[in-house]
């Protein structure tokens, strides 16, 4: 399709892409779809009723919403905001999460309380309004569902799926995997578990992660035409050269491997409520770090630097690493010469103490931290959600007074010096308002709250340097993490449209009702 002004295009309806389950590729399609249609000259924004994720991301206004619908709006070319996702659920345990409505938390609630009938239409007409107010601005919207769009047992309770596109006047296209297996079964099983007024809001479908040649698929392909009633937009592969920030933890089990020679090897900690694991997307591209996940002691003690990441339940995994021993093999790799470096919850752990006289993350008053930093924690009730511009504390004579950095806080904490240390003026970052962040004990032993450091080129060096000797012939560079995560939407555009019958997808969007 030709590019053009926006104000000359046909309004587009709103299309959701829905999926046969979890984990079948709604949220880089979705992300796809918002490059293509920038491209294309319209002005689209993504939207997602509710996202459950630990992954998330503080919007201009310093609010906090699911991290997939931030990078959706990044490739959209528009700034994030709430009404993008104004549901977002942040599980802190198997049972029970954190809620956070239009950006700011309003509690925690049971799984099986949230998921009742009663009280939905107070959050139903949350997400409605936001939706209402996102479409008046943007064209077209590019809404994701969550799940299966066919949790019968759950259909008189979804925000987000068939209903959301009933009231959005969406046109559903349903995302099947084919690499998990059962693609007929799934897709054709979905369809049929919808009523047939929710079936008719069903335009098309995409079949997702194709490995091989993709004519073994032909007749496969007019088969789902037949049974479903409805066209197959196109069969995307397994785009293996494409790199978009996931939304989920279950992809870190494939960056597991331990520690390799001639590289500067950095371990992050795999916690079990590890959140914005996203913040090392940027080192893992630098060429001269090998950075895996692991909670393995032996793998800890090969490793260069230690990464403690963000977490959504700070004491549990604290304790957690007590249990596991995990936490002495952070000590000895201190003692050994690694370099430790907190984040967020992480940087909490580090630190003496933590007290939680609220209970706002569960039964304990307190635990002590790791001690490697002089800090006590004491977790608050209210969340801090802002993004920040700063610089390196050791760079403010060279910087004057400039703050060319750029992170994001998200965190319910307070972390100060103890009284040891109060003296000591140590902290890792000044901040644009005149406030400080972090602690650093030395060049090997630092915390931070600020999410999104790592994608600053001159915090990356300043965490490296200390070990530059074992990089070997792997240069620095200059290596640009917004202008690779540019070229990486672009190209996801070029692989899915190639794959996808877009005139088709159009005229699927711009006919009359």
């Amino acid at each position: 399709m030709d590019r053009q002004g926006s104000s000359e295009l046909k309004r587009l309806h709103p299309v959701m892409l829905a999926g046969t389950g979890s984990d079948v590729g709604k949220s880089v399609l979705a992300t796809a779809l918002c490059r293509i249609f920038l491209q294309d000259g319209y002005h689209p924004a993504p939207f997602k009723a509710q996202n459950m994720a630990l992954n998330s991301y503080a919007t201009p206004e310093g609010l906090e919403i699911g991290r997939a619908q931030a990078v959706q709006a990044e490739a959209a070319g528009v700034p994030c905001h709430t009404d993008m996702n104004p549901l977002l659920l942040k599980p802190q345990s198997d049972h029970t999460s954190q809620v956070v409505l239009n950006g700011r938390p309003i509690g925690n609630r049971d799984a099986y309380d949230y998921f009742r009938k009663e009280g939905r239409q107070e959050l139903r007409t949350a997400v409605n309004a936001a939706f209402d107010r996102l479409a008046a601005r943007y064209n077209p919207i590019v809404m994701e569902g969550a799940g299966s769009l066919a949790e019968i047992n759950l259909k008189d309770s979804d925000l987000v799926n068939v209903p959301m596109a009933m009231h959005a006047g969406a046109d559903i296209i349903l995302v099947g995997d084919i690499d998990r297996g059962g693609v007929f079964a799934s897709v054709y099983g979905s369809l049929m578990l919808l009523d047939p007024r929710e079936r008719s809001y069903v335009k098309g479908i995409i079949i997702n992660k194709f490995r091989g040649d993709l004519r073994l698929f032909e007749e496969g392909r007019r088969m789902l035409e037949e049974l479903c009633g409805i066209p197959v937009l196109g069969v995307v592969p397994y785009l293996k050269d494409v790199h978009i920030e996931e939304e989920d933890s279950v992809a870190l089990s494939a960056k597991s491997a331990a520690a390799r020679e001639g590289l500067i090897n950095v371990a992050v900690v795999l916690l079990h409520h590890i959140s914005n694991f996203t913040d090392f997307n940027a080192l893992e591209r630098d060429p001269r770090v090998h950075l895996f996940y692991s909670g393995q002691s032996e793998e800890i003690a090969k490793a260069d630097i230690v990464i403690l990441p963000g977490s959504k339940s700070t004491l549990d995994d604290l304790h957690e690493l007590r249990r596991s021993g995990l936490a002495q093999a952070i000590l000895e790799a201190r003692r050994a010469g690694a370099t430790i470096l907190g984040i967020c919850g992480g940087y909490q752990m580090l630190g003496r103490l933590i007290r939680d006289p609220h209970h706002v993350e569960g039964p304990l008053d307190s635990l002590p931290g790791l001690g490697l930093l002089p800090l006590v924690t004491e977790i608050s009730r209210e969340k801090v959600t802002r993004q920040v511009h700063f610089r390196l504390a050791s760079d403010a004579s060279q910087e004057g007074s400039a703050f060319p950095l750029e992170g994001y806080e998200i965190h319910m904490g307070v972390t100060t010096p103890d009284e040891a240390a109060a003296t000591v003026p140590a902290h890792l970052c000044d901040l644009e308002d005149g406030t400080s962040d972090g602690y650093m004990a030395d060049g090997k032993c630092m915390g931070t709250y600020l999410h999104g450091i790592l994608d600053n080129q001159a915090f990356i060096d300043l965490l490296l340097e200390p070990h530059l000797g074992k990089a070997g012939k792997a240069g620095a560079g200059t290596f640009d993490y917004h202008a690779y995560k540019e070229s990486q939407y672009d190209l996801l555009a070029d692989r899915v449209r190639s794959h996808i019958d877009m005139d088709l997808l159009y005229s699927i969007l711009k006919e009359e009702r």
